[in-house]
């Protein structure tokens, strides 16, 4: 026996080292550990109805990768933060995990990149559906209680790329003046137009319709005409070079420009801005802004409802604001689970508003949506504000409201107000008969007129709403709810985001990019249960 510090001998000994000899387990399965994610997402997928996939292959040709195996495969690099196709495929034929889900297959990146961008396609949100009712199946959620938030993420394309509607609405119509002008100096250089028209200018052709493509077109044609008659009168005079000149200008020009700006009025549709490089990406503001300039950027809203930290629904749009996604978003979730929605909706202030309080109430749903003043009214400085309508006294058989100074306020007109939705708001509107003398009225009175009196908008139905939301709030499950919201949503994008680096969309396109960001949903619910069980 050596002695403490002393040793046994001197020679050098290394473990065996021999590549040509055969080792046992001759099988991978049994290098992979029990409780791994890889197996999670096998089990999972195994259990699952893929009817709708099977359905996109029309059948013939030669033989495709089994869709159960590509389902796996795309799911299990969704949650490793591998997105690239050809990583993919390189992971398939050289990582362990990928080679026992593939079973020896090895798909290529192309074969990959089609079956997440063309067999995946429409299927996206029943694959999704089957993942819900195994999570259902194996009580991680009740589809009880659903935390709504949404998120911006960038889209694959050129930040400085942009097509604003206002701009394009601005060229088009000083393109317009432009052609009203040509069309005049033709009216007046063609007098055989002029009789057959009467007192009409040729863009009034097409019985009255407004300069477009079409008017342009139709003049171009009636100058061709022209210009026919004359080369068989043989005559050249400056009518006919005037009339080829103003041919060149709207064929060359003005055609090619108004063509362009009805293009971009169709893509934009009620958006007010897109990427050229991406014509589903609107430009909005981020959060992820490094120089700090407010930089707006091309990307999607995101929003996802969770239980449990399980995302259970999920929609992309091109709008930038959460109001108007609350509504789709939930139709949405009716349709994925079969027509039923969680009993208990709970969301930030930026869901709150007349219409979404109102679809609330007639789907029966319990509200615990807060509105954009709900902590502020809370405040002491909110209640001793003189100045905020909501603290007026309201006289119900004058219906006035008076002031905290006493000056009353009475009722001048109603008006409907339109949402992004084309939802209706019946808004009232009150006036103060006198505010002159008023030791407030800088404060309360925003005009630069010095006869100015204050005028309030009423909303008497949001403010019914805004009432019952702040009892619900305020109630022992609407503070637990309350409490439950930012763990719930907020750390499944901190993990989708900023664990797995889900900052920046790879696919172009609205359909693409939803199935992209179903993957992501997918993964981290296989994740979460890989988690649980481990």
């Amino acid at each position: 026996m050596s002695k403490k510090g002393q040793k046994v001998h001197t020679k050098k000994v290394f473990k065996p080292y021999v590549q040509e000899q055969q080792t046992l387990p001759l099988s991978i399965d049994s290098l992979i550990p029990q409780n791994h994610v890889v197996r999670v997402v096998n089990r999972a997928i195994d259990r699952m109805n893929l009817e709708p996939l099977f359905a996109k292959y029309p059948g013939g040709g030669r033989s495709s990768f089994h869709p159960v195996m590509m389902t796996k495969l795309l799911v299990y690099a969704y949650t490793d933060r591998v997105f690239s196709c050809r990583r993919i495929a390189k992971a398939a034929r050289e990582n362990i995990m990928y080679m026992w889900l593939c079973g020896g297959n090895q798909p290529d990146f192309m074969s990959v990149n089609r079956f997440r961008s063309e067999r995946m396609k429409e299927v996206i949100l029943e694959v999704f559906a089957e993942v819900i009712e195994l999570l259902v199946k194996e009580k991680y959620i009740k589809l009880e209680n659903y935390f709504l938030d949404g998120t911006k993420i960038e889209a694959n394309a050129n930040k400085y790329s942009w097509v604003w509607g206002k701009s394009t609405k601005r060229y088009k119509e000083a393109l317009r003046e432009k052609c009203r002008e040509l069309f005049k100096e033709i009216d007046q250089i063609n007098e055989e137009e002029n009789a057959e028209y009467g007192d009409s200018d040729l863009e009034e052709l097409g019985n009255g319709k407004p300069i477009d493509s079409e008017a342009i077109e139709e003049a171009v044609r009636k100058i061709d005409e022209r210009l026919a008659k004359k080369s068989e009168e043989e005559t050249v005079d400056a009518e006919t070079k005037k009339l080829k000149k103003t041919r060149n200008t709207l064929t060359k020009d003005y055609l090619p420009r108004m063509q362009k700006y009805e293009q971009q009025e169709l893509i934009l549709e009620e958006r007010n801005s897109y990427s050229k490089t991406d014509h589903d990406a609107t430009f909005m503001r981020m959060k992820e802004d490094h120089m700090k300039n407010g930089q707006l950027k091309p990307g999607y809203n995101v929003q996802i409802g969770t239980e449990n930290q399980f995302v259970v629904g999920y929609s992309v749009h091109q709008r930038p604001g959460d109001t108007s996604c609350m509504k789709d978003h939930l139709e949405e979730l009716k349709t994925l689970l079969h027509g039923e929605l969680p009993k208990n909706i709970i969301a930030d202030a930026g869901y709150g508003s007349e219409e979404n309080y109102d679809y609330l109430q007639e789907k029966k749903l319990v509200s615990y949506v807060k509105y954009n003043t709900f902590h502020k009214e809370a405040s002491k400085k909110w209640k001793e504000d003189i100045t905020k309508p909501q603290n007026f006294t309201y006289d119900h058989e004058n219906d006035e409201y008076i002031c905290g100074y006493g000056r009353t306020l009475i009722f001048l007109y109603e008006r409907h107000q339109k949402s992004d939705n084309g939802y209706r708001s019946l808004i009232r509107i009150y006036e103060c008969l006198n505010c002159s003398g008023c030791p407030h009225r800088n404060q309360c009175v925003k005009s630069s007129d010095p006869y100015a009196n204050r005028r309030i908008y009423v909303n008497r139905k949001l403010n019914a709403y805004k009432e019952q939301a702040r009892r619900n709030l305020c109630s022992e499950e609407g503070l637990r709810m309350r409490s439950l919201r930012p763990v719930e949503v907020e750390s499944v994008f901190g993990d989708i985001k900023g664990n797995h680096g889900m900052r920046r969309f790879l696919l172009k396109g609205l359909e693409k990019v939803k199935i992209e960001w179903g993957l992501h949903c997918i993964a981290h619910n296989m994740r979460k249960m890989a988690l649980i069980t481990g």
